[in-house]
């Protein structure tokens, strides 16, 4: 039985606030092709997974995964063009929040901000 306690945790709450706040200086300030689509995916991964870690009590491993499950389930929205199947592009923010164009890049990026989160949760503490 899975037990997922509800909790607060402030060290991932404060996590989860400056990452949004790098996301949304990424927005702003970058219209490149690598720090808003790469970096930016690769941050959103580690955003959604600290919100998750913020309110659940969950394994590490498991949230992560989750998270990459998520990620790459919009991802597999937007190869079904789903935005525009529902009409919802002139909607800008869901526009943004859901994505409008596929791109194999943004399933490795999500795969890297998994790795990442992983690579930090089961890192060995020095002695």
């Amino acid at each position: 039985m899975i037990t997922n306690k509800l909790t607060f945790n402030r060290q991932y709450f404060y996590l989860t606030i400056l990452l949004f706040l790098i996301e949304v200086a990424i927005a702003v300030f970058f219209d490149d092709q690598f720090i808003r689509p790469f970096v930016g995916d690769v941050l959103v991964v580690i955003l959604i997974y600290s919100f998750v870690r913020t309110f659940w009590k969950i394994k590490a491993n498991v949230a992560a995964l989750s998270v990459l499950v998520f990620a790459c389930f919009v991802e597999g929205l937007q190869y079904l063009n789903l935005i525009d199947k529902l009409g919802w592009r002139q909607y800008k923010v869901l526009a943004i929040i859901l994505g409008t164009t596929f791109d194999w890049k943004d399933i490795l990026a999500y795969v890297l901000g998994t790795a990442i989160i992983l690579a930090w949760e089961n890192r060995v503490p020095k002695v």
